[in-house]
Protein backbone atom coordinates (compact mmCIF):
# COMPACT_ATOMS: atom_id res chain seq x y z
CA UNK A 1 0.00 0.00 0.00
CA UNK A 2 1.09 3.77 -0.36
CA UNK A 3 0.67 5.65 2.37
CA UNK A 4 1.29 9.14 2.63
CA UNK A 5 2.06 11.12 5.78
CA UNK A 6 1.13 15.14 5.23
CA UNK A 7 2.44 17.71 7.62
CA UNK A 8 0.01 19.11 10.07
CA UNK A 9 -1.49 22.83 9.30
CA UNK A 10 -3.78 23.27 12.34
CA UNK A 11 -2.63 26.51 14.13
CA UNK A 12 0.74 25.44 16.38
CA UNK A 13 0.09 21.94 15.65
CA UNK A 14 3.92 20.15 15.20
CA UNK A 15 2.90 16.46 15.82
CA UNK A 16 3.21 14.13 12.72
CA UNK A 17 1.34 10.99 11.76
CA UNK A 18 4.47 8.69 11.66
CA UNK A 19 7.76 9.19 13.40
CA UNK A 20 10.49 7.35 10.89
CA UNK A 21 10.68 4.96 12.90
CA UNK A 22 7.43 3.95 12.28
CA UNK A 23 8.13 4.63 8.35
CA UNK A 24 10.95 2.32 8.90
CA UNK A 25 8.46 -0.62 10.29
CA UNK A 26 5.92 0.05 7.10
CA UNK A 27 8.87 0.00 4.66
CA UNK A 28 9.68 -3.35 6.48
CA UNK A 29 6.44 -5.12 5.79
CA UNK A 30 6.56 -3.89 1.76
CA UNK A 31 4.84 -0.94 2.29
CA UNK A 32 6.09 2.44 0.44
CA UNK A 33 4.95 5.77 2.29
CA UNK A 34 5.35 9.73 1.00
CA UNK A 35 6.06 12.19 3.25
CA UNK A 36 5.42 15.69 2.94
CA UNK A 37 8.80 17.67 3.20
CA UNK A 38 8.97 19.22 6.87
CA UNK A 39 6.52 17.33 8.18
CA UNK A 40 8.12 16.13 10.71
CA UNK A 41 10.42 18.89 11.66
CA UNK A 42 7.95 19.60 14.75
CA UNK A 43 9.53 16.77 16.42
CA UNK A 44 13.08 17.41 15.49
CA UNK A 45 13.41 15.25 12.60
CA UNK A 46 14.04 16.15 9.24
CA UNK A 47 13.84 14.68 5.79
CA UNK A 48 17.21 13.17 5.51
CA UNK A 49 16.19 10.88 8.97
CA UNK A 50 12.78 9.99 6.67
CA UNK A 51 14.39 9.01 3.77
CA UNK A 52 17.12 6.72 5.70
CA UNK A 53 13.85 5.23 6.96
CA UNK A 54 12.49 4.45 3.29
CA UNK A 55 10.22 7.05 2.97
CA UNK A 56 10.10 9.11 -0.15
CA UNK A 57 10.06 12.94 0.34
CA UNK A 58 7.69 14.97 -1.57
CA UNK A 59 7.25 18.72 -1.99
CA UNK A 60 3.25 19.61 -1.52
CA UNK A 61 0.40 18.23 0.31
CA UNK A 62 -1.41 18.01 -2.60
CA UNK A 63 1.03 15.25 -3.90
CA UNK A 64 0.31 13.08 -0.74
CA UNK A 65 -2.98 12.76 -1.00
CA UNK A 66 -3.15 12.67 -4.82
CA UNK A 67 -1.05 9.54 -4.86
CA UNK A 68 -1.79 7.78 -1.40
CA UNK A 69 -3.76 5.22 -0.85
CA UNK A 70 -4.02 5.75 3.14
CA UNK A 71 -3.57 9.25 4.74
CA UNK A 72 -1.92 8.68 8.45
CA UNK A 73 -2.55 12.46 10.21
CA UNK A 74 -2.79 13.42 13.44
CA UNK A 75 -5.32 15.97 13.68
CA UNK A 76 -9.06 16.04 11.79
CA UNK A 77 -8.52 17.01 8.58
CA UNK A 78 -8.69 20.82 7.52
CA UNK A 79 -11.32 22.39 5.44
CA UNK A 80 -8.37 22.37 2.35
CA UNK A 81 -7.05 19.07 3.14
CA UNK A 82 -10.50 17.92 3.17
CA UNK A 83 -11.04 19.02 -0.25
CA UNK A 84 -8.45 16.59 -1.74
CA UNK A 85 -9.65 13.57 -0.07
CA UNK A 86 -11.14 11.12 -2.69
CA UNK A 87 -13.61 7.84 -2.61
CA UNK A 88 -12.58 5.01 -1.26
CA UNK A 89 -9.26 6.93 0.24
CA UNK A 90 -8.00 5.73 3.76
CA UNK A 91 -8.06 8.19 6.48
CA UNK A 92 -6.43 7.02 9.82
CA UNK A 93 -6.61 9.93 11.96
CA UNK A 94 -8.20 11.67 15.00
CA UNK A 95 -11.46 13.23 13.97
CA UNK A 96 -13.66 14.25 16.88
CA UNK A 97 -17.07 14.41 14.56
CA UNK A 98 -19.60 15.14 17.08
CA UNK A 99 -19.28 18.82 17.82
CA UNK A 100 -18.20 19.35 14.13
CA UNK A 101 -21.00 18.77 11.98
CA UNK A 102 -18.89 20.89 8.95
CA UNK A 103 -15.72 18.48 8.47
CA UNK A 104 -18.44 15.97 8.93
CA UNK A 105 -20.20 16.94 6.19
CA UNK A 106 -16.97 17.16 4.19
CA UNK A 107 -16.20 14.00 4.72
CA UNK A 108 -19.48 12.53 3.70
CA UNK A 109 -18.82 14.54 0.89
CA UNK A 110 -15.53 12.80 0.16
CA UNK A 111 -16.76 8.99 0.09
CA UNK A 112 -13.55 8.45 1.96
CA UNK A 113 -13.12 5.41 4.43
CA UNK A 114 -12.53 7.72 8.11
CA UNK A 115 -10.81 5.77 10.43
CA UNK A 116 -10.88 7.55 14.12
CA UNK A 117 -8.40 7.09 16.59
CA UNK A 118 -10.82 8.30 19.40
CA UNK A 119 -13.27 5.44 18.50
CA UNK A 120 -10.85 2.49 18.62
CA UNK A 121 -11.65 -0.03 21.73
CA UNK A 122 -9.35 -2.42 23.66
CA UNK A 123 -10.71 -5.34 25.39
CA UNK A 124 -10.91 -3.57 28.52
CA UNK A 125 -13.94 -0.92 27.08
CA UNK A 126 -11.35 1.66 27.27
CA UNK A 127 -9.51 3.86 24.57
CA UNK A 128 -5.97 2.78 23.54
CA UNK A 129 -5.41 5.58 20.77
CA UNK A 130 -6.86 8.28 22.82
CA UNK A 131 -5.16 7.41 26.32
CA UNK A 132 -1.42 8.65 25.60
CA UNK A 133 -2.88 11.40 24.56
CA UNK A 134 -4.95 12.04 27.43
CA UNK A 135 -1.93 11.19 29.50
CA UNK A 136 -0.80 14.11 27.88
CA UNK A 137 -3.61 16.68 27.64
CA UNK A 138 -4.25 15.87 31.82
CA UNK A 139 -0.50 16.25 32.47
CA UNK A 140 -0.66 19.97 30.61
CA UNK A 141 -3.69 20.99 32.04
CA UNK A 142 -2.33 21.47 35.35
CA UNK A 143 0.69 22.98 34.00
CA UNK A 144 -1.05 25.54 31.32
CA UNK A 145 -3.79 26.17 34.37
CA UNK A 146 -1.27 26.94 36.90
CA UNK A 147 0.52 29.72 34.54
CA UNK A 148 -2.94 31.33 33.81
CA UNK A 149 -3.15 31.74 37.76
CA UNK A 150 -0.40 34.24 37.46
CA UNK A 151 -1.41 37.94 37.58
CA UNK A 152 -0.01 38.61 34.26
CA UNK A 153 -2.29 36.10 32.36
CA UNK A 154 -5.32 37.40 33.74
CA UNK A 155 -5.20 35.07 36.60
CA UNK A 156 -5.66 35.18 40.76
CA UNK A 157 -2.00 35.56 41.35
CA UNK A 158 -1.56 32.89 43.17
CA UNK A 159 0.91 30.05 43.35
CA UNK A 160 -0.91 26.91 43.16
CA UNK A 161 1.16 25.17 45.95
CA UNK A 162 1.35 27.52 47.92
CA UNK A 163 4.30 28.37 50.53
CA UNK A 164 4.80 27.08 54.22
CA UNK A 165 2.26 29.82 55.98
CA UNK A 166 0.19 30.52 52.54
CA UNK A 167 -2.68 27.93 51.44
CA UNK A 168 -2.19 26.00 48.19
CA UNK A 169 -4.64 26.56 44.88
CA UNK A 170 -7.80 24.25 45.45
CA UNK A 171 -8.09 22.51 42.42
CA UNK A 172 -11.02 21.07 41.20
CA UNK A 173 -11.12 17.80 38.70
CA UNK A 174 -14.28 17.23 36.98
CA UNK A 175 -14.43 13.18 36.00
CA UNK A 176 -11.89 10.38 37.20
CA UNK A 177 -10.81 9.04 33.54
CA UNK A 178 -7.26 8.95 32.28
CA UNK A 179 -7.58 13.13 31.90
CA UNK A 180 -8.55 13.26 35.02
CA UNK A 181 -6.21 11.31 37.21
CA UNK A 182 -2.97 12.29 35.10
CA UNK A 183 -4.13 16.37 35.75
CA UNK A 184 -4.82 14.86 39.61
CA UNK A 185 -1.62 13.51 39.69
CA UNK A 186 0.54 16.52 39.01
CA UNK A 187 -1.57 18.72 40.60
CA UNK A 188 -0.87 16.62 43.91
CA UNK A 189 2.57 16.75 43.06
CA UNK A 190 3.08 20.00 42.96
CA UNK A 191 1.47 20.78 46.15
CA UNK A 192 -2.75 21.66 45.90
CA UNK A 193 -5.65 21.13 47.29
CA UNK A 194 -7.17 18.58 44.77
CA UNK A 195 -10.59 17.38 44.38
CA UNK A 196 -11.35 15.13 42.08
CA UNK A 197 -15.33 14.79 40.78
CA UNK A 198 -17.25 11.32 39.27
CA UNK A 199 -19.85 9.56 38.81
CA UNK A 200 -18.89 5.76 38.94
CA UNK A 201 -18.17 4.74 42.70
CA UNK A 202 -15.83 2.43 41.35
CA UNK A 203 -13.86 5.12 39.82
CA UNK A 204 -14.26 7.44 43.06
CA UNK A 205 -13.07 4.25 45.26
CA UNK A 206 -10.12 3.37 42.92
CA UNK A 207 -9.06 7.15 42.90
CA UNK A 208 -9.60 7.39 47.32
CA UNK A 209 -7.12 4.27 47.32
CA UNK A 210 -4.40 5.87 45.00
CA UNK A 211 -4.38 9.13 46.54
CA UNK A 212 -5.30 8.44 49.65
CA UNK A 213 -4.60 11.30 51.93
CA UNK A 214 -3.37 13.70 49.02
CA UNK A 215 -6.47 14.00 46.98
CA UNK A 216 -10.50 14.12 47.71
CA UNK A 217 -13.03 12.44 46.06
CA UNK A 218 -16.84 13.51 45.34
CA UNK A 219 -19.79 11.84 44.08
CA UNK A 220 -20.38 14.57 40.79
CA UNK A 221 -23.96 15.78 41.25
CA UNK A 222 -25.44 18.93 40.43
CA UNK A 223 -25.15 20.20 44.33
CA UNK A 224 -21.00 18.85 44.72
CA UNK A 225 -20.41 20.07 41.29
CA UNK A 226 -21.88 24.27 42.32
CA UNK A 227 -19.80 23.76 45.57
CA UNK A 228 -16.44 22.98 44.02
CA UNK A 229 -16.96 25.21 41.39
CA UNK A 230 -17.53 28.04 43.97
CA UNK A 231 -14.59 27.27 45.75
CA UNK A 232 -11.98 26.52 42.93
CA UNK A 233 -9.13 28.39 42.33
CA UNK A 234 -9.26 25.93 38.71
CA UNK A 235 -10.96 23.65 37.51
CA UNK A 236 -9.91 20.70 34.82
CA UNK A 237 -12.98 19.82 32.91
CA UNK A 238 -11.73 15.92 32.02
CA UNK A 239 -15.03 14.09 31.08
CA UNK A 240 -15.46 11.99 28.13
CA UNK A 241 -18.10 10.19 26.40
CA UNK A 242 -17.00 8.15 23.53
CA UNK A 243 -17.67 9.79 20.20
CA UNK A 244 -20.29 12.09 21.42
CA UNK A 245 -20.75 15.45 22.29
CA UNK A 246 -19.33 16.40 26.20
CA UNK A 247 -22.28 17.08 28.03
CA UNK A 248 -22.02 20.92 29.41
CA UNK A 249 -21.80 20.53 33.18
CA UNK A 250 -20.57 23.98 34.23
CA UNK A 251 -23.06 26.43 33.37
CA UNK A 252 -22.95 30.12 33.17
CA UNK A 253 -24.68 30.54 36.15
CA UNK A 254 -22.35 28.20 38.31
CA UNK A 255 -19.54 30.44 36.45
CA UNK A 256 -20.86 33.90 38.29
CA UNK A 257 -20.41 32.53 41.55
CA UNK A 258 -16.37 31.02 40.52
CA UNK A 259 -13.48 33.73 42.31
CA UNK A 260 -12.26 36.78 40.15
CA UNK A 261 -9.37 35.48 38.27
CA UNK A 262 -10.15 31.89 38.66
CA UNK A 263 -9.17 29.38 35.70
CA UNK A 264 -10.81 26.65 33.64
CA UNK A 265 -8.75 24.49 31.68
CA UNK A 266 -11.32 22.54 29.24
CA UNK A 267 -9.80 19.49 28.00
CA UNK A 268 -12.73 18.14 26.58
CA UNK A 269 -13.43 20.87 23.96
CA UNK A 270 -12.11 18.34 21.25
CA UNK A 271 -15.81 17.63 21.95
CA UNK A 272 -17.36 20.33 22.21
CA UNK A 273 -16.44 21.34 25.69
CA UNK A 274 -18.06 20.33 29.37
CA UNK A 275 -18.33 23.81 30.35
CA UNK A 276 -20.86 26.14 28.91
CA UNK A 277 -19.06 28.91 27.97
CA UNK A 278 -16.34 26.87 26.27
CA UNK A 279 -14.84 27.75 22.42
CA UNK A 280 -11.94 26.19 20.67
CA UNK A 281 -9.04 28.29 21.36
CA UNK A 282 -5.12 27.53 19.97
CA UNK A 283 -1.57 28.02 20.71
CA UNK A 284 -1.42 30.95 19.57
CA UNK A 285 -4.33 32.72 21.81
CA UNK A 286 -4.82 30.18 24.56
CA UNK A 287 -7.04 31.97 26.75
CA UNK A 288 -9.86 34.26 26.74
CA UNK A 289 -11.92 35.67 30.19
CA UNK A 290 -15.61 35.75 30.87
CA UNK A 291 -16.93 36.92 34.15
CA UNK A 292 -13.48 37.90 35.41
CA UNK A 293 -12.87 33.88 34.84
CA UNK A 294 -10.08 32.46 32.54
CA UNK A 295 -10.68 30.09 29.92
CA UNK A 296 -8.09 27.70 28.63
CA UNK A 297 -9.61 25.72 26.09
CA UNK A 298 -6.93 25.11 23.30
CA UNK A 299 -7.88 21.93 20.87
CA UNK A 300 -4.54 20.47 20.30
CA UNK A 301 -3.09 20.60 23.76
CA UNK A 302 -0.76 17.75 23.26
CA UNK A 303 0.54 19.59 20.18
CA UNK A 304 2.22 21.99 22.85
CA UNK A 305 4.74 19.25 23.21
CA UNK A 306 5.20 17.52 20.05
CA UNK A 307 8.22 14.85 20.21
CA UNK A 308 6.21 12.98 23.71
CA UNK A 309 3.14 13.72 21.86
CA UNK A 310 4.24 11.78 18.34
CA UNK A 311 6.01 8.57 19.83
CA UNK A 312 3.62 8.26 22.26
CA UNK A 313 0.86 8.15 20.08
CA UNK A 314 2.66 6.04 17.45
CA UNK A 315 3.71 3.48 20.07
CA UNK A 316 -0.22 3.04 19.39
CA UNK A 317 -1.37 3.74 16.36
CA UNK A 318 1.41 2.12 14.09
CA UNK A 319 -0.16 -1.64 14.66
CA UNK A 320 -3.29 -1.01 13.34
CA UNK A 321 -1.96 1.23 10.72
CA UNK A 322 -0.24 -1.91 9.28
CA UNK A 323 -2.83 -4.07 9.98
CA UNK A 324 -4.94 -1.71 7.44
CA UNK A 325 -1.31 -1.60 5.09
CA UNK A 326 -1.22 -5.33 5.47
CA UNK A 327 -4.82 -6.53 4.60
CA UNK A 328 -6.28 -3.86 3.15
CA UNK A 329 -9.17 -1.55 5.40
CA UNK A 330 -11.69 -3.96 5.12
CA UNK A 331 -9.97 -7.02 6.00
CA UNK A 332 -8.47 -5.56 8.79
CA UNK A 333 -11.84 -4.18 10.42
CA UNK A 334 -13.11 -7.78 9.74
CA UNK A 335 -10.28 -9.11 11.68
CA UNK A 336 -10.74 -6.50 14.65
CA UNK A 337 -13.64 -5.43 15.83
CA UNK A 338 -11.77 -3.46 18.16
CA UNK A 339 -10.61 -1.40 14.97
CA UNK A 340 -14.17 -1.86 13.48
CA UNK A 341 -15.04 0.56 16.26
CA UNK A 342 -13.05 3.35 15.00
CA UNK A 343 -14.68 3.12 11.68
CA UNK A 344 -16.76 6.51 11.37
CA UNK A 345 -17.48 7.28 7.82
CA UNK A 346 -17.93 5.40 4.70
CA UNK A 347 -19.19 5.60 1.45
CA UNK A 348 -21.16 8.79 2.23
CA UNK A 349 -22.59 7.43 5.32
CA UNK A 350 -21.68 7.69 8.99
CA UNK A 351 -20.94 4.58 10.97
CA UNK A 352 -20.41 5.83 14.42
CA UNK A 353 -23.97 5.73 16.02
CA UNK A 354 -22.93 8.60 18.99
CA UNK A 355 -21.57 10.72 15.95
CA UNK A 356 -24.87 10.26 13.89
CA UNK A 357 -27.34 11.26 17.24
CA UNK A 358 -25.46 14.18 18.01
CA UNK A 359 -25.55 15.52 14.24
CA UNK A 360 -28.73 14.03 13.46
CA UNK A 361 -27.42 11.67 10.62
CA UNK A 362 -28.59 8.01 9.84
CA UNK A 363 -26.10 5.44 11.54
CA UNK A 364 -25.35 2.55 9.71
CA UNK A 365 -23.42 -0.46 11.22
CA UNK A 366 -19.73 -0.61 10.54
CA UNK A 367 -20.64 -4.00 9.61
CA UNK A 368 -22.51 -3.13 6.44
CA UNK A 369 -19.52 -1.77 5.37
CA UNK A 370 -17.63 -4.77 5.42
CA UNK A 371 -20.45 -7.01 3.51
Amino acid sequence: MLVGVPKEIKNHEYRVGLTPESVAEMVHHGHRVIVETNAGAGIGDDNAEYQSAGAEIVEAAAEVFERAEMIIKVKEPQAVERAMLREGQILYTYLHLAPDPEQTKDLVASGAVCIAYETVTDNSGGLPLLKPMSQVAGRMAVHAGAHCLEKSQGGRGILIGGVPGVLPAKVAVIGGGVVGFNAAQIAVGMGADVTILDRNPEVLERLAIHFEASAKTRFSHRANLADCVADADMIVGAVLIPGAAAPKLVTRDMLRTMKRGAVLVDVAIDQGGCFETSKPTTHAEPTYVIDDVVHYCVANMPGGVPRTSTYALNNVTLPHALAIADKGWKQALKDDAHLRNGLNVWDGKITCAPVAQALGYEAVPADAALA
